[in-house]
């Protein structure tokens, strides 16, 4: 039988997903925080874990190279992608994205002399948000350190997902508005709902009995 390759990322999103799938019977053979393997296996060896980075995780599964993965919202917002499906919500992982600034920053999409300038990494997400609220304003992409763009100058306001909001604080911004929640998703290759239909259901509705049980504890 052909081998179900299921896609995830280190870090918060893999360690909250492994109860969901230690429920549905898989379980990694070696830690992938210690193991420099991007391939791991698991006690069934027609089940196979990839280890990539979080935001090529829908790339992967909308490609094929991964059947299924693990993904958050924000990732799949921001990759906008027509070659997967998305059955379930997780529930791990949760957060909001939302635009910071310094307190008191204006929400109008204008300074005194030009358009506010957003920084984020989330560049549709926040080419998305304004334009609902018919604001024409300047994205300017970063990779990393949102906090400090506000701080030297480089943009008025930042669009980041915030979980406690403590990276905020200390840098002296405030959460200014809401534009989603994010948790993180199963997302399925079309093809391999057809070709391995099965087998994804089998480990679909096992996830799905493990975030119901999950939730009424």
């Amino acid at each position: 039988m052909s081998t179900l390759t299921i896609a995830l990322s280190k870090g918060r999103i893999f360690e909250q997903a492994l109860p969901l799938l230690a429920a549905a019977g898989i379980h990694t053979a070696e830690d992938p925080e210690t193991s420099r393997k991007l391939i791991l296996d698991t006690n069934d060896p027609r089940v196979k874990l990839v280890i990539i980075r979080a935001s090529d995780v829908p790339t992967y599964v909308e490609y094929g190279a991964a059947d299924v993965g693990v993904a958050g919202k924000d990732v799949l917002l921001e990759h906008g992608g027509d070659g997967l499906y998305e059955p379930l919500d997780l529930g791990i992982a949760r957060c909001r994205m939302m635009v910071a600034g310094k307190p008191g920053t204006q929400l109008d999409g204008r300074t005194d002399r030009r358009r506010q300038r957003i920084a984020t990494k989330y560049v549709r997400c926040a080419e998305r948000h304004f334009a609902a609220k018919g604001q024409q304003v300047e994205i300017i992409k970063l990779y990393g350190s949102m906090e400090l763009a506000p701080l030297v100058g480089l943009a008025d306001l930042i669009v980041d997902l915030v979980e406690s909001g403590s990276t905020l604080k200390a840098n002296g911004l405030v959460p200014l508005e809401h534009i989603c929640d994010i948790s993180s998703r199963l997302v399925v290759n079309k093809a391999s709902w057809k070709m391995k239909h099965a087998r994804v259901t089998a480990l679909l509705q096992a996830l799905r009995g493990a975030v119901g049980a999950r939730a009424a504890a």
